[in-house]
């Protein structure tokens, strides 16, 4: 009888691109949504596994409002399974967390920049940041989404108005990669950013892996595909630590310079993570150091121009 009810009540999960299919009672791979009686209802709505004061250029973005703050939350859940996965401890389970409002959340993020969805993957938090982000916008502050990108198009469309600025994660540039190491599909994410190309502050986010995401020629592929987006952005290639399930070793500083010199071949704005060096906004027309990101942020701009040559620097500021 059990199993006839589940069938009866069957239910597909919209949200994203997985369309989880679920009896009764299941809840989807992201272990934030489950079906009751026939309908898909989030289990984490106002259930915090994380909030913080972070500096903006930690999301990473480095060409929106460098030097401010921001206060950033997160939810339980993610709807990829990444083998790399750095904070696995709230991504890959679902456990009871601190609870909030969206009011309380605008109220936090009022003595800051705004407000970033983050840590682990914001979409999944849909209702969250849907009913959140008008609130924060009101007041004056921004809305920011750090984001896998693995969102169906009918609810990234319903989010874009409210979004001021969102960092991607491409992880990689080939099917093989996002299927073996993530559970996911490359074109989910390279659909989405598209979408967002030219409507908010966009910036990239690659995790290089060794052996798995650094070979040259598909970081010059991806290279050549985000500047024929034909919108300014910012790309950061960070150097992979062992975390999660995946134990291969630490990315070699010379890969990523290599790469980085790759990526510049089509695209200004290239920065390194999760290494000394390599965050430096530099003029892309006469090379002057325009924001230097040491132990403090210096930025030499005039009013969003350099100093020097008078070129127009990509960003907010």
């Amino acid at each position: 009888m059990n199993d006839l009810k589940g069938e009866r009540h069957k239910a597909s999960c919209l949200l994203c691109p997985q369309h989880c299919q679920l009896k009764q009672g299941q809840s989807g791979r992201c272990h934030t949504r489950a079906n009751r009686e026939g309908e898909i209802v989030p289990l984490t709505y106002g259930e915090v596994a994380a909030w913080n004061l972070d500096p903006i250029e930690k999301k990473p973005l480095y060409h929106f409002y460098p030097g401010s703050r921001i206060f950033s939350v997160g939810g339980f859940g993610c709807n990829l399974s990444c083998s790399f996965c750095q904070n696995h401890e709230i991504s890959q389970r679902h456990q009871a967390g601190r609870k909030t409002s969206p009011a309380e959340l605008a109220l936090q993020a009022k003595s800051s920049l705004g407000l970033c969805f983050t840590y682990s993957e914001p979409g999944m938090w849909y209702e969250m940041i849907r009913d959140t982000a008008p609130l924060v916008r009101a007041q004056g502050g921004k809305v920011v989404l750090v984001s896998n990108g693995t969102m169906s198009p009918r609810f990234m469309e319903d989010l874009i108005p409210w979004l001021d600025a969102v960092n991607i994660d491409i992880k990689g540039f080939t099917e093989e990669f996002y299927q073996h190491y993530c559970g996911g599909k490359l074109s989910w994410v390279l659909d989405n950013v598209q979408r967002l190309a030219g409507r908010v502050h966009m910036e990239i986010t690659t995790l290089v892996i060794p052996g798995a995401n650094d070979d040259p020629e598909a970081f010059r592929s991806l290279s050549r595909w985000l500047h024929n987006l034909n919108t300014p952005l910012a790309w950061h290639l960070s150097r992979y630590y062992p975390a999660y399930r995946l134990a291969v070793p630490p990315t070699e500083r010379g890969v990523l310079d290599r790469l980085r010199k790759i990526a510049q071949e089509w695209l200004p704005y290239v920065y390194l993570g999760n290494v000394s060096g390599g965050s430096t906004t530099f003029c892309p027309h006469c090379a002057e150091a325009v924001i230097q990101r040491d132990s403090v942020i210096v930025s030499r701009l005039n009013q969003g121009h350099c100093p020097k040559c008078g070129e127009k620097i990509f960003g907010e500021f």
